[in-house]
């Protein structure tokens, strides 16, 4: 077999003495160190990876050799690169060793990489890359072989230990946790919230680096994933279930799937309702108590290197109010238990995880504004200035604001912007606007001459 020809995953046989591979890697796992059988002072250094060149065919691959070689390899590609293989070793799978510890794969053999006789490199061909790029987007099961959250929650018990797929939308991406065991070795620890159309929050805990820094390049409510192959077992301390990626897992980013468009549609929804931030934002503390003073740089800063809800008071003004807007921008209608926008004539909640579904359905109206605040510093865009809040700011309830003429409602809006306020804010680190930062006002007043000293 000539080295330059490309052979297909699907037609690989041991008989082949030097085959050439093309590939996208769709699943990874981190270095491993073993003392040589030959020399037990050597250690030898090992990872492995999987490609895939078809929808139907992939292959997981091995490499072995020391630490230096190993090292450099496993960092000069990624999930999502597309690779060629050159002169690998062809074996048959053996269940019984290592490959009851990698990814199941429809092939009957596996490729042994070394440094000696074997070559990797990231793929050339412009062509060849853009005909595999679509394939990280396939899932490697079938795409309705998955539990739904709510199934796993369900089963509950039943399941630990259970090896299963997951479909479902990535929620919340928590901080990685370092640690070091009793023997001396480092690790790592994310978990991740997930969410579907039965659960709104189900933990998956991720302990591989590959993993791990998968999860950190995803965006939380706008991806989702097909899990192959999780593991799930009863989380004693907390009294659920949990998910765990292992190193038999394969985990699809945003598959091109029916049941994943169907998902998607019902996450962007929920998302953009607000309903999810209801069980994981903090509840709001009294006004009287908050007394740290920032200004709107200082606020953007400690945003971006806390993750955590904070509170604190700004001397800015208004810049941006959208009075005049058509009034369904300005007074919306939300479930009164889960928050989710509804329209006024709805029977029911349509959101999935409202707790209330089978309650009487009930809603609020009110105002639902997003306003601009800027001082000599800067902009925080995007602000909520909601009801109650917004009454008091307003000076006026929305039923006095509906029967006002577009003319009132614009000699309203520069009534009261650019006017220094003291405004009491609850800053979230978010993903969903540019700034990376979501305010709510919870109090805003004209500031007194003497209180804005030393800010302006």
């Amino acid at each position: 077999m000539a080295a330059h020809t490309v052979i297909a995953i699907s037609e690989l046989h041991p008989n082949f003495s030097h085959p050439k591979v093309v590939g996208i890697i769709i699943g990874k796992t981190d270095v491993k160190s073993f003392p040589d059988r030959k020399n037990a002072s050597v250690d030898r250094f090992t990872f492995g990876f999987t490609i895939k060149d078809s929808p139907d065919f992939f292959i997981n691959v091995t490499a072995w050799g020391n630490d230096r070689y190993i090292t450099g390899l496993t960092n000069s590609f990624s999930i999502g690169d597309c690779v060629t293989i050159e002169n690998a070793l062809i074996s048959t799978k053996d269940p019984e060793k290592g490959d009851r510890f990698s990814p199941a794969t429809p092939s009957h053999y596996r490729l042994l990489v070394t440094e000696a006789h074997s070559l990797v490199s990231l793929c050339a061909d412009m062509d060849t890359t853009d005909r595999l790029l679509p394939l990280i987007h396939l899932p490697v099961k079938d795409s309705t072989d998955f539990y739904p959250l709510g199934d796993i929650v369900a089963n509950g018990q039943k399941l630990d230990g259970s090896v299963i797929n997951i479909l479902a939308a990535v929620k919340l991406i928590g901080e990685t946790k370092q640690f070091t065991t009793s023997d001396g070795r480092k690790g790592q620890r994310l978990e991740v919230k997930l969410f579907d159309d039965s659960v709104s929050s189900f933990p998956l805990v991720c302990w591989d680096r590959e993993a791990i820094q998968l999860m950190q390049t995803l965006i939380p409510k706008e991806t989702l994933l097909f899990i192959a192959d999780a593991k799930i077992s009863f989380d004693s301390f907390r009294s659920s279930m949990v998910a765990t990626v292992n190193s038999r897992s394969i985990i699809t980013v945003n598959p091109d799937t029916k049941e994943a468009s169907l998902l998607f549609s019902y996450a962007k929804e929920v998302s953009e309702s607000g309903a999810l931030d209801q069980d994981e934002t903090p509840e709001d503390v009294p006004v009287e108590s908050i007394t740290d003073v920032y200004t709107v740089r200082q606020l953007k800063q400690k945003a971006q290197e806390n993750p955590e809800v904070f509170f604190g008071i700004t001397f800015s003004f208004i810049s941006k109010l959208d009075l005049d807007s058509s009034v369904s921008k300005v007074i919306r209608t939300r479930c009164s238990r889960c928050k989710f926008l509804v329209s006024v004539d709805m029977l029911s909640c349509t959101n999935q995880l409202c707790p209330g579904r089978d309650q009487v359905f009930s809603t609020t109206t009110g105002f639902d504004l997003l306003v601009d605040l800027s001082d000599h510093t800067g902009t925080l865009q995007a602000c909520y200035l909601r009801s109650p809040v917004a009454e008091k700011t307003l000076g006026c309830t929305t039923e006095e604001f509906i029967s006002l003429t577009d003319d009132e409602r614009t000699a309203m809006k520069w009534r009261l912007l650019l006017e220094r306020c003291k405004i009491y804010v609850k800053i979230l680190p978010s993903t969903k606007i540019k700034t990376g930062v979501r305010g709510t006002i919870l109090a805003c007043s004209l500031a007194h001459p003497g209180e804005t000293s030393g800010w302006w």
